[in-house]
């Protein structure tokens, strides 16, 4: 892929951020992984999200240099280049301080997995990794011992991280987390949620991964649905 088409995709996928209520002022960042692999794409330090242009975004390499930009690149820029470094799976990640899952990383607490959709989408309870210091390797390293299956992470006292194999995916994951952060916080309010059983949660898992969104989504059905 071109960089300047990644570039705009970047872009666009920062532009999403506030679109969807996850960020506020300049906070939160999203980067894109190129597909040759040896450098990322991500928003610049400080800008406002109703200021930036694709020409904003800037490029990195994956020893945190900077190949092309007007502007220096995002504070968590270590962050995301350690995800990057550990995982080849992970071609996107997504950084907010969205407010319910946020208030959850202010407790220390994983968010429960009370709720199918928490199952479906984070394969059991959204982890809670430790605290970690901001702009060096530490946030990526500890995002990458205690993240697991998920592609949530919230941050002791920090925020929330998210990762995909593709921008769409590690937006997704940032949306799904505040919903399913702000449910669990209005249920613990009237009471105290009941977790999914275990078995519960690797059944709605495997279903939600490998058969959901296709002509196999219900159990023995055959054919298009």
């Amino acid at each position: 892929m071109m960089l300047r088409e990644l570039r705009e995709q970047v872009c666009e996928g920062n532009l999403a951020l506030p679109r969807h209520g996850l960020v506020a002022w300049t906070g939160g960042n999203l980067s894109a992984l190129a597909d040759s692999g040896d450098r990322i794409v991500i928003k610049p330090s400080g800008r406002l999200y109703t200021d930036m242009t694709p020409e904003d975004m800037v490029v990195v390499d994956l020893d945190g240099r900077i190949i092309e930009g007007i502007h220096g690149p995002s504070s968590d820029t270590s962050s995301h280049l350690g995800i990057y470094r550990g995982r080849d799976d992970v071609k996107s990640v997504v950084h907010t301080h969205s407010t319910y899952a946020t208030a959850w990383a202010a407790l220390g607490e994983e968010i429960p997995c009370c709720l199918t959709a928490i199952s479906d989408e984070f394969g059991g309870p959204v982890p809670c990794g430790g605290y970690a210091r901001i702009g060096g390797d530490a946030i990526g390293e500890e995002i990458l011992r205690s993240i697991g299956r998920s592609p949530a992470i919230l941050m002791k006292q920090h925020g929330v991280f998210t990762i995909g194999p593709g921008i769409q995916k590690a937006l997704q994951a940032a949306v799904m987390v505040e919903d399913v952060a702000r449910t669990m916080w209005a249920a613990r309010l009237m009471g105290t949620p009941i977790p999914l059983p275990e078995e519960e949660i690797a059944a709605n898992f495997d279903r939600y991964t490998h058969r959901y969104g296709t002509a196999q989504a219900s159990e023995g059905v055959t054919g298009n649905v």
